[in-house]
């Protein structure tokens, strides 16, 4: 098992035979695509009535509650064991628990396309820590250059030659924190639930359940009760839930199936584009030419770290 280009909440890319769909791959590739690159805009909307921990809460909890749903469908069991639940309970901390929440937020202090563009730094944290955590990952030169125009477009996004004005830094740093959990998380799977037997769904499953249950207990202790349920707010949490988790990632499951891992990860570097033209079209976010361009330097290099060629 080996995490994707940008490590998403899961635990395992399927192993499943491709089957014939009705609906063509590059349908679903880019529905995947505008799912994942609305989920910013989705938390940014959740922000404004609830509080951020909570917008992670209800993140999870729908997203539980749809891949549960297609266990019940399928009769699939969830993953056995304590020692494979306790694991399961670290990855959901590094890939759901503490993601979610540090990205929920940064957006209450930064846009949600800047948080997005943030997101697709990923990579360059994962080839980063590959250098002193996994030994059979060792970079090459060319992905050692794509470290570095990651880093230059992460600056040019931030306007570094303007001192950083007008970037939240709290927020910027916490959205790019976020980032940094799922390459720590999917190192953490790698060495501890590489070779665990069951289906990606279930013990995705398992993992969105384990963080329900740890956002759950943050939110009774940091956060009070919702007063009301604003209804955008609202909808926005469960469509964040149900399908930017949820469906969404049964979708990529499909993906990777039909067409193999490399092509389906592709989706990556869509969705901060995406992200970016929700933001100023949807909520009126600003748009200065450096965000564009930084963030096409940021996925430029990303691209490359992920190459195995020296």
């Amino acid at each position: 098992m080996s995490a994707p280009a940008t490590p998403r909440p899961t635990l395992a890319l399927p192993a499943a035979p491709t089957r014939t769909r009705r609906v063509d791959w590059r349908l679903r590739f880019a529905v995947l695509s505008v799912v994942w690159g609305f989920s910013f805009l989705l938390i940014k909307v959740g922000t404004e009535a609830y509080a951020p921990f909570q917008v992670a809460l209800g993140r999870v909890l729908f997203g539980a509650l749809a891949l549960l749903a297609v266990l019940v469908v399928r009769r699939e069991p969830l993953p056995r064991g304590r020692r494979t639940w306790a694991h399961l309970a670290v990855a959901a901390l590094l890939l759901n628990t503490a993601p979610f929440s540090l990205f929920s937020y940064a957006e209450l202090s930064i846009p949600s396309g800047l948080a997005g563009i943030c997101n697709a730094t990923s990579p360059l944290w994962g080839m980063a820590l590959s250098l002193v955590a996994l030994s059979e990952d060792r970079p090459t030169r060319r992905r050692f250059a794509g470290l570095g125009l990651g880093f230059l477009g992460v600056l040019t996004v931030l306007g570094a030659w303007q001192g950083f004005s007008g970037i939240d830094a709290k927020g910027t740093a916490l959205a790019l924190l976020a980032s940094l959990c799922y390459p720590i998380g999917w190192i953490y799977v790698r060495r501890t639930l590489a070779s665990v037997p069951g289906s990606p769904v279930a013990m995705t499953g398992a993992q969105l359940m384990l963080s329900t249950l740890q956002l759950l207990a943050v939110s009774v202790a940091f956060t009070s009760a919702p007063a009301s349920f604003p209804l955008w707010p609202t909808l926005s949490v469960i469509a964040l839930g149900a399908l930017g988790t949820g469906m969404a990632l049964q979708m990529q499951y499909g993906l990777v199936a039909e067409v193999g891992p490399t092509t389906a990860q592709m989706v990556t570097y869509f969705i901060p584009v995406i992200a970016t033209a929700a933001g100023v079209l949807l909520l009126g976010e600003q748009l200065h030419w450096n965000t564009p361009v930084g963030a096409a330097i940021v996925l430029a290099g990303a691209a490359l770290t992920q190459t195995r060629r020296s």
